[in-house]
């Protein structure tokens, strides 16, 4: 699977791009909007048209499944016919669609769209107050207490993990610091023939995935809009710090494959199944990927495991639930009615988070199969506030940072195995020195 948000190899977005919020360029649409909207009928029967749904799914549209979800809505909305264009660079191709009136009545909201802009495309689906006690996630598309995109599901995050390996390690807990989970990975490299940790360095994106880890470590839902402002995220004892180092730990300490520059996303599923790598950090959606990996190579999918980041508070682990990719209706689209019955069937009736392992976006839903680890050891997951997103991407993007693009990390797997020169302090003071100096200039 490439870099890009291609669905063909089933990676989710869950939380890699949900801050990578940009303006797009020359995006202006093709015509006014009117601000209506977009609500399900209360009749079904009142509800026709046909709808095209544009998906970063490939895979479920290749092998039919997206068109057995749509008999199953035909069954409740009889007159509404939905047709789906899967794209590959979906990113890329519908930010050029958005010159225009036409890009599909549902569609995922690109991440090239800057979340002010969101009304000049979609049209709004309710009022926070009605939305927010239905739907996780609804204040990441919240513009002016309106909001415009309905998340698909969501993702926590920690480390996938074969049990097996780590049993035969000789470890029984989760580790519940840093230090301890440093000393897990050694005896997983003394005791068993498995790479302790895989960076997945050459693909690059799944480096992001440590940022999704912000909040888990002080156990605040608001840890990610408290970096708006010059706040030297990388300060001793500052979240960053603590996530970044440990990375950069596991790597300086020889705990993760021996050229990173050699590994490969799609062959590590494998594995990781088969116990040949012991520990990878991802979101949760990544869990059903490894058990079928497990399946297909005749290994055991049970032992393919998730523990939070090893930082616990007041005694208690913690997981921030970050959303996927949200659904919104085309502001221009002449079949609203319709288009919004999909996207409120399809989250809340369809079973599609729980046949993907996800985190349901309807709070009244259960948290899925592949958390029960989760659930039964009482962590506590923390829904990641959005109210200062559009800030905190400014200030990144200012600083040329990337805290959701790959760069800034695989300088950091350099630093630590000696293929670039510096010091981690010195790495840190630089990137705070950066964020402080863009906070001043950002937005003005």
């Amino acid at each position: 699977m490439g870099k890009n948000t291609t669905f063909a190899g089933r990676r989710w977005r869950g939380g890699l791009l949900a801050a990578a919020v940009l303006t797009v360029a020359g995006c202006s649409g093709g015509g006014t909007v009117s601000g209506e909207t977009a609500k399900a009928p209360a009749d079904p029967a009142d509800a026709s048209g046909t709808i095209k749904v544009l998906t970063h799914r490939t895979d479920l549209v290749q092998n039919g499944t997206m068109d057995r979800y749509a008999e199953e809505f035909r069954k409740v909305y009889p007159k509404v016919k939905v047709k789906f264009e899967a794209l590959t660079d979906y990113e890329g191709e519908v930010k050029i669609r958005m010159n225009t009136d036409d890009y599909g009545d549902v569609l995922m909201i690109p991440a090239a769209v800057a979340k002010n802009d969101y009304p000049k495309f979609f049209a709004p689906l309710g009022t926070a107050a009605e939305l927010g006690g239905t739907y996780r996630f609804s204040d990441k598309t919240e513009v002016g207490g309106k909001v415009y995109g309905i998340a698909q599901f969501g993702t926590a995050n920690g480390f996938l993990y074969n049990k097996a390996v780590w049993k035969k390690a000789g470890i029984r807990a989760w580790p519940a610091t840093p230090d301890e989970f440093l000393a897990d990975l050694k005896a997983v490299k003394a005791k068993t023939d498995a790479v302790p940790y895989y960076t997945n360095f050459k693909d690059g994106w799944p480096l992001t995935a440590w940022s999704n880890s912000i909040g888990s470590v002080t156990c605040d839902a608001k840890a990610m809009d408290k970096l708006a402002g010059a706040v030297s995220p990388w300060r001793e004892g500052g979240e960053l710090h603590t996530i970044d180092s440990l990375l950069y730990d596991i790597v300086k300490g020889g705990l993760s494959e021996k050229d990173p520059n050699t590994t490969n996303w799609e062959a590590s599923k494998g594995m990781i199944a088969q116990g040949r790598i012991a520990t990878m950090q991802l979101g949760s959606w990544a869990i059903t990927q490894m058990r079928d990996a497990a399946k297909k190579a005749g290994a055991d999918p049970d032992d393919i495991g998730f523990m939070p980041f090893p930082v616990r508070k007041d005694g208690t682990y913690c997981a921030v639930l970050a959303s996927d990719y949200q659904q919104a209706v085309n502001a221009h689209s002449s079949h609203k009615a319709a288009a919004r019955a999909w996207i409120d069937w399809f989250t809340q009736k369809s079973g599609y988070a729980a046949t993907e392992g996800a985190v349901p976006a309807l709070k009244s839903a259960a948290m899925p199969g592949t958390l029960k680890d989760f659930v039964d050891n009482d962590v506590t997951f923390q829904e990641r506030s959005e109210a200062k997103t559009g800030e905190v991407n400014a200030i990144d993007n200012a600083a040329e940072i990337g805290l959701n693009k790959p760069d800034y990390r695989q300088k950091l797997v350099d630093l630590a195995r000696g293929a670039q020169h510096g010091s981690l302090d010195d790495y840190f003071a630089d990137l705070d020195k950066r964020w402080n100096e863009a906070a001043g200039t950002a937005g003005s």
